[in-house]
């Protein structure tokens, strides 16, 4: 009877250390996300940007072979 009470305080302090371990690799996962998220929208801004930025250097390029 005793050693079932200390196997199943192992197993109960196994799973405790998992899921303190499973905690801090989600929060840590999350703030990896938020970061990816944040880096994904600059990234956007910055295609857009140079996106227009072509436009224009064609549309000068067109103005120049029309004349």
């Amino acid at each position: 009877m005793e050693t079932n009470i200390v196997g199943l305080e192992q197993r109960i302090e196994t799973l405790i250390n998992e899921c303190r371990r499973l905690t801090n690799e989600n929060r840590s996962l999350k703030t990896e996300q938020g970061a990816l998220l944040e880096q994904k929208t600059q990234l956007k801004e910055k295609n857009r940007l140079a996106c227009t930025r072509l436009e224009k250097i064609v549309e000068k390029l067109r103005t120049l072979e029309d004349q």
